[in-house]
């Protein structure tokens, strides 16, 4: 990664910290701009802010705990007050993708169940239309290949018609998500209506649950060479 990105995400995460304030129960997202994030959450904690977290994921987990953020679960504090979360893709009515990282499920749960959801991100992930990405799609191991076919014929059904092949590791092993799920990555190039797409995807037996983040994010903070921008949904 170039490191000009790695800037630019570092600064999307310096402005999210602008709207934490003390005593807040946070949601704390996965991937590489979320980490930034904790790293600079957890500076703030070491100077005395006092903040409750919920990770989306065991990496993110672990990587709080190191830096000394107290840490909860949903189930002990089921209302958060604001998630900060990276994506794939941003489109300009912030519905996003989400799950590159393998977290979509935690993330779309631990979203649900905050007041807001602001997502942090470099230039490149936004765009026009959702889909050059790869949808992320968890699915139950079992019965996996009929699971992926009715993917390839929904989307087929939905104007984006692409290979939606499992997820695999470097090593060349089926990806296993942190909830022991499977995930399907359906290259879709361009999904003219998230919402159909969505509801068709979450109507298939054997799905658990998709990448496709619709009316969660509330606001969006992108970082560029010139700086850094927020957009908030309409």
């Amino acid at each position: 990664m170039p490191p000009d990105i790695e800037a630019q995400k570092r600064a999307a995460a310096t402005r999210a910290l602008t709207y934490v304030r003390p005593g807040m129960r946070l949601g704390l997202g996965t991937g590489s701009t979320a980490a930034y994030f904790v790293e600079q959450l957890a500076e703030r904690v070491r100077d005395g802010l006092n903040v409750l977290a919920v990770p989306t994921s065991e990496a993110t987990r672990a990587q709080a705990e190191r830096a000394g953020i107290a840490l909860s679960s949903l189930d002990e504090t089921p209302q958060l007050d604001l998630t900060v979360d990276g994506a794939d893709e941003i489109a300009p009515d912030l519905t996003l993708i989400k799950g590159g990282g393998g977290a979509l499920l935690r993330e779309k749960i631990v979203a649900s169940a905050s007041a807001r959801m602001i997502v942090i991100a470099d230039e490149s992930k936004w765009v026009k239309a959702l889909g050059r990405f790869p949808l992320p799609v968890e699915i139950v191991p079992f019965g996996a290949m009929v699971t992926q076919r009715a993917i390839e014929a929904v989307a087929v059904r939905a104007g984006c018609p692409g290979p939606a092949p499992l997820r695999k590791t470097q090593n060349g092993h089926v990806f296993v998500t942190d909830g022991g799920h499977w995930l399907i990555d359906a290259s879709l190039q361009r999904i003219a209506d998230p919402v159909a797409l969505a509801a068709q995807l979450s109507a298939i037996p054997g799905v658990i649950e998709h990448g496709l983040f619709i009316g969660l994010a509330c606001t969006a903070i992108l970082a560029g060479p010139a700086g850094v921008r927020v957009v908030e949904r309409a």
